[in-house]
């Protein structure tokens, strides 16, 4: 038995996790913990780890089940092949990512660092640049903005704060 790779139709892993599993499929979805921003207000959400991407354990032997009923389950969009070679994956990588579910999940991953430059999108100080601070209290974030030749913070929503690449 190996590992392979499905690919999901958007935003539908769950979906195609749980028919796949339905159908005793073992399978895997790796998890994320992290900072998001919904409708305004900062909130913390669980993620894929890969966008759009599983894993699968399947028996390519004669007597195993074979690849059709994956095609066709609710949430799959196609198995990841490499040519007409499906794509395996190694029993090492997913016993890695299992090992680090614990770190992946219990601390969220900030939607903005300490330090990081920041560009404010809305408000009177649409435009300028600063520096992200830390938030402040559940619906604001702490920013530091040059304001005549010197550094001055400024609380202000999350919302309105791009990061700079």
């Amino acid at each position: 038995m190996h590992w392979y790779v499905i690919h999901t139709k958007p935003r539908q892993e769950q979906r195609a996790l749980l028919n796949l599993e339905q159908q005793g499929y073992e399978c895997y979805l790796p998890m994320v913990t992290i900072e998001k921003l919904r409708k305004g207000v900062l909130s913390v959400a669980e993620e894929p780890l890969f966008a759009r991407y599983l894993f699968i354990r399947l028996d390519v032997s004669l007597s195993g089940k074979g690849w059709g009923a994956i095609r066709s389950t609710p949430g799959v969009s196609r198995l990841v092949t490499f040519g007409t070679e499906p794509a395996k994956v190694d029993d090492r990588l997913i016993e890695a990512l299992r090992a680090q579910k614990d770190a992946l999940c219990s601390q969220p991953q900030r939607l903005f660092a300490q330090g990081e430059r920041v560009l404010i999108t809305d408000g009177p100080f649409v435009g300028i640049e600063a520096i992200y601070q830390m938030n402040d209290g559940e619906s604001r974030a702490m920013v530091l903005i040059e304001l005549l030749s010197k550094p001055t913070k400024l609380n202000i929503s999350p919302s309105s704060l791009r990061k700079i690449s």
